[in-house]
This record gives C-alpha cells, sequence and structure tokens, in this order.
C-alpha cells in the first residue's frame, strides 16, 4: 500500500501546485504606491471590476492576499453608499 501512495508523488502531484511560482507576476496595486485601498478612489477600485461590476481574482489582479483584501472591503463600501453600482453596464 505505500507503493501506490509513492507513485502518485511520482506523477507530479507536487508540481500540481507550482504551476506560476516560477515566474514573477508584476503586481498592478505596486504601481500605485499607496498601502491602504481607499473607498473613496474610485478610479483605482474600478481597475479591479469587470464590465459586469464582479471584483476580479487574485489571479488576474495579481494582487497579494492582503491587497484583495482590502479591494473587496473597499468597494463594497462604495457600493453600500452608492459610489459603485452594484451591477454594471448592460
Amino acid at each position: 500500500m505505500a507503493r501506490a501512495a509513492d507513485t502518485s508523488s511520482s506523477r507530479g502531484g507536487a508540481r500540481r501546485g507550482r504551476r506560476g511560482a516560477d515566474r514573477a507576476r508584476p503586481r498592478k496595486y505596486t504601481r500605485v504606491n499607496s498601502e491602504v485601498v481607499d473607498y473613496k478612489d474610485l478610479n483605482l477600485l474600478r481597475r479591479f471590476l469587470s464590465d459586469k461590476g464582479k471584483t476580479r481574482g487574485r489571479r488576474v489582479t495579481g494582487l497579494s492576499r492582503r491587497h484583495q483584501r482590502q479591494l473587496s472591503v473597499a468597494v463594497k463600501r462604495a457600493r453600500e453608499i452608492a459610489l459603485l453600482p452594484y451591477v454594471g453596464e448592460r
């Protein structure tokens, strides 16, 4: 039974998680040069929203986990006070 576990790991099971880890992905957020995402900065928030009004994922935006979380909170706050629409253009 130990042999079956060895063959599954030799098939590339360990490699699967490192799909894009070798290349350095440029971060869009680092060009802005600010630490905190502000809900009032609509130009910045719109850059990370799709045309339907959905927040783009971390793989698409290239943001770190912390900045992606700040972005989602800022978008939710901006929507709550009607600075951004909940649904995009149709």
